[in-house]
């Protein structure tokens, strides 16, 4: 079973403490998904910087397969992270070459190789899904807090597992769900920290707690979670079980600084 995850990365730059770590959503699922016992590959661009290549040193360190991580002339993408009691807080971020990144032919062949494919938000290829849809590869997108916009429009037609993320269960999330279910999705995810997840798969709601466990940074763990539902989906288990093992998977993370 494998995993292509795509799009944007980054370096999370903690202010105040001198800590650097890799990330970036697809970045952080390829990590996760591996930790897991899947094989998984990170398709991308970073920077000729030594960032850049800190990222892929990182990334093959962790047994992600980086053959098309591209190198172009250049910043590598940086986020400016708080850290405010255990809760990671993003502050300025900058794209550097992510910018003028595109996916290219062999990149979509290879893309379309795996099992499923992942990405999200800020990674500029929800353009590209329509290509990766029609050769019958499943697609997860992660729309962070997002509710509205082009990037929701371009991509919910073509995407089987959405997430989003948010801070409880209420009616208007459950009337946000439903709705964006209607605009393709087979199943629709909320994370809401401490309080769990809630699903819905157009016939019921699926609701499954946290797992509890000492917080020390919360980097990374949606991103965690979403490796773990994906894993899930692709051993065949019931939603219940993929949110139960996305919970899991989320736990561990918490309980380190950095997402990886």
């Amino acid at each position: 079973m494998r995993i292509a995850a795509v799009g944007d990365n980054c370096i999370d730059d903690y202010f105040g403490t001198g800590e650097a770590y890799p990330g970036g959503n697809p970045v952080n699922v390829s990590v996760y998904a591996v930790r897991l016992g899947l094989a998984a590959s990170y398709t991308g661009a970073v920077g000729s910087d030594q960032n850049g290549r800190l990222l892929r040193r990182a990334l093959a360190g962790k047994g992600v397969d980086v053959s098309h991580l591209h190198t172009l002339p250049g910043r590598t993408a940086v986020t400016r992270v708080e850290l405010c009691k255990g809760e990671r807080v993003f502050r300025e971020y900058d794209e550097g070459v992510l910018a003028d990144f595109r996916l290219s032919d062999g990149d979509l062949d290879f893309l379309c190789g795996h099992d499923l494919v992942a990405t999200g938000l800020w990674g500029r290829i929800e353009g590209e899904l329509p290509r990766i849809k029609a050769r019958g590869v499943p697609v997860a997108f992660d729309f962070a807090d997002r509710e509205q916009g082009p990037v929701l429009d371009a991509a919910a037609p073509y995407v089987d597992y959405a997430f989003f993320s948010r801070r409880e269960d209420s009616g208007e999330l459950r009337d946000f769900l439903r709705a964006f279910r209607q605009r393709g999705p087979k199943v629709v995810v909320a994370t809401l920290g401490e309080h769990g997840s809630l699903a819905w798969n157009g016939e019921a709601f699926i609701p499954c707690g946290a797992v509890r466990c000492p917080v020390v940074d919360t980097m990374g763990a949606g991103d965690s979670f979403i490796a773990g539902f994906l894993a899930g989906v692709l051993q065949k288990k019931p939603l219940a079980a993929c949110m139960e093992q996305g919970a899991r998977s989320s736990s561990v993370t918490l309980q380190y600084r950095g997402a990886w």
